[in-house]
């Protein structure tokens, strides 16, 4: 990228927002570094200067990291985003990305990580960090082999499954569905069988997982 880039820095630490600017600036790649503490801030910034990449914090007071950039990309869904936290758990991530970013990096990765992210992704590429990308993958194909088996359901065995799912017994999902307490038994067997599942809790966070039903506790 010949033309330098333009960074808008969303933390709500002041002193954390310092030194990542003046890590970027250190960059030749990098143009000017503007910032906001909170994502309501972000989103007057961005209108104001339409930097090319957002590095978005998570966790701030306010809107909050995930709210913004669904603000942002509601506003200006051209916008670039970039998400930078100390969580490197995969349901920030999932999150962030079924949001909108096009990156998610930590706060634990090499400082040189940043410049890299910012431009792949001012480039009109996506950056993931590696560790957390190999976990998104196997968490994929994971999520894709449940989907399969739960489209393996009959359309009995999947009513079934939804209530059984909701926590009823077996005997309330058979009034439910004017079915005896043997045949629905039967059912929930090979109902868990086709699922790989053992227990009913076991078979409820399946269903929560995939939207099925409200999240439960784990």
């Amino acid at each position: 990228m010949s033309e330098k880039i333009n960074v808008l820095l969303v933390d709500d630490h002041a002193v954390v927002r310092a030194g990542y600017k003046a890590y970027l600036a250190m960059s030749e790649h990098i143009g000017l570094v503007y910032e906001a503490d909170r994502g309501e801030t972000a989103c007057q910034v961005y209108s104001r200067h339409l930097p090319d990449v957002v590095v978005m914090d998570l966790s701030m007071p306010g809107l909050g990291g995930l709210e913004s950039i669904r603000r942002l990309l509601g506003r200006h869904g051209n916008c670039k985003i970039l998400v930078f936290s100390i969580h490197n758990e995969l349901v920030y991530v999932t999150r962030a990305i079924k949001a909108g970013a096009k990156g998610y990096i930590t706060k634990s990765n090499a400082p040189d990580t940043l410049i890299t992210a910012v431009c792949t992704i001012a480039g009109g590429g996506t950056y993931v960090d590696a560790d957390l990308a190999q976990q998104l993958a196997i968490n994929s194909a994971v999520d894709q082999d449940e989907t399969s088996k739960i489209k393996s359901l009959s359309p009995r065995e999947f009513d079934i499954f939804c209530l059984l799912a909701t926590g009823v017994t077996i005997r309330e999902a058979a009034e439910n569905l004017c079915l005896s307490y043997k045949t629905v038994g039967n059912h929930g067997t090979a109902i868990k069988d086709k699922l790989g599942v053992k227990t009913l809790s076991e078979l409820a966070l399946l269903a929560s997982r995939h939207g099925i039903v409200k999240n439960v506790e784990t």
